[in-house]
Parts: C-alpha cells; structure tokens; sequence
C-alpha cells in the first residue's frame, strides 16, 4: 500500500469541519499544528504597526493513494480554498515509506479494493 501526505494550511475558525470532512472522505485520521503564519500574493494588512494576520493551524493527513485526491478535493471545498483568496490551501506530496501505519492499512485494505 502506497501513502501520500496531505498538507493543508487553514484558518483556524474551518480547521474542525475540514478535519471532520476529510474523514469522511476516508481519511483515518490527522495531526493538527496550531499557529502556523503564512503569507500569500498579497501581504497581511497592518493597524498601528500591529499585522492583523487571520490565524491559521496547518493539518497533515497521512492517507492511501488512491483515496488522496477526492480528500484533498474535499478539504479545497469545504474550506473554500478557491473561493477567495487567503482562505487556505492544500497540496499532496508522495511518501516513500512509512512505519506504524500497519493498523491503517488493515482498515483501508477493504476500501481500497472496493474503490478499485
């Protein structure tokens, strides 16, 4: 069985429902990072000298090939990536190996196959 690991980075206000949305995409389960900062095209605005940057958290879900495009599918939509700028954004990389994932892949061995 082959992973990807998915990175989103959102506002902390959708972290919860993206969460919850991506399990129920097949997802297994998440490892949430509170505070992260990020910047995009355009830079936070400032008040007084004081950034009023929204605050972010960024979530890694370690989740089966197959399944990883319709989750990262699913967190864009829920989390209105590309609704308006600054809402978040999500990208998958490929994981070359993996240990203490052997309960997983028990788990998602039947769903694979009937995706397959």
């Amino acid at each position: 069985m082959h992973f990807k690991l998915i990175i989103a980075l959102i506002e902390d206000s959708k972290t919860n429902i993206v969460v919850d949305a991506a399990r129920n995409a097949g997802a297994t389960g998440s490892t949430v990072i509170n505070q992260a900062r990020g910047e995009g095209i355009e830079k936070s605005k400032t008040f007084f000298g004081l950034s009023l940057e929204v605050q972010r958290d960024m979530v890694l879900f370690l989740v089966e090939e197959h399944l990883s495009r319709t989750i990262l599918e699913t967190i864009a939509e829920v989390g209105e990536f590309d609704d308006k700028p600054g809402t978040g954004i999500a990208f998958q990389i490929d994981v070359e190996d993996a240990v203490g994932v052997s309960h997983q892949i028990k788990q998602l061995t039947s769903v694979v196959e009937s995706e397959l």
